[in-house]
């Protein structure tokens, strides 16, 4: 019995060995896609892109907010001298106003966040064509994304952006 077992983990240590040796002589290079949706010109553009897009409806919602404001802010001041009634339609016309801003604000977080998700599926698509290339030129066997861990001298994120920003 121990004679298989020390055969058997023999066989293991020589084929985890093997293994090694191989992973040794893989090109191996990381690609941090962080930096590559902050720093590249396109990432950039789809921000700029975005901005102008949602730039009348997030100066609604400033103006909106700030309706709600003055109106509460009037409330609190004269609502004492004001009669049942006029309170009553004041604080119903600010519940139906504040009702109005919280459901524009949630749609326009959530009509941004899709349009976001859209560009920058785009700008990483283009990303993930160029670290093919980059791939498939320099002989690489693997490249990762997200790493925790990256030495500089397997990080291609700055090749990655040249090429993405129109360099070589």
């Amino acid at each position: 019995m121990f004679s298989k077992r020390v055969a058997c983990a023999l066989a293991l240590a020589m084929t985890l060995g093997v293994g090694v040796a191989h992973a040794q002589e893989a090109r191996i290079a990381a690609v941090n896609s962080d930096r590559i949706l902050r720093e590249s010109a396109a990432a950039k553009a789809a921000q700029v892109k975005l901005e102008a897009e949602f730039a009348k409806r997030d100066k609604d919602l400033a103006d909106m907010a700030q309706k709600l404001k003055s109106m509460s802010d009037s409330l609190d001041k004269s609502g004492a001298s004001m009669s049942s009634a006029d309170r009553a339609q004041k604080q119903r016309d600010l519940s139906q106003l504040d009702t109005d801003f919280q459901r524009k604000q949630r749609e326009f977080r959530e009509d941004l966040n899709q349009r976001r998700n859209e560009e920058l599926s785009q700008v990483l698509e283009r990303a993930n064509r160029v670290i093919k290339q980059i791939a498939e030129q320099e002989n690489f066997d693997l490249i990762l994304q997200e790493a925790v861990v990256v030495s500089p001298r397997v990080d291609i994120t700055d090749k990655v952006l040249s090429a993405l920003n129109g360099g070589k």
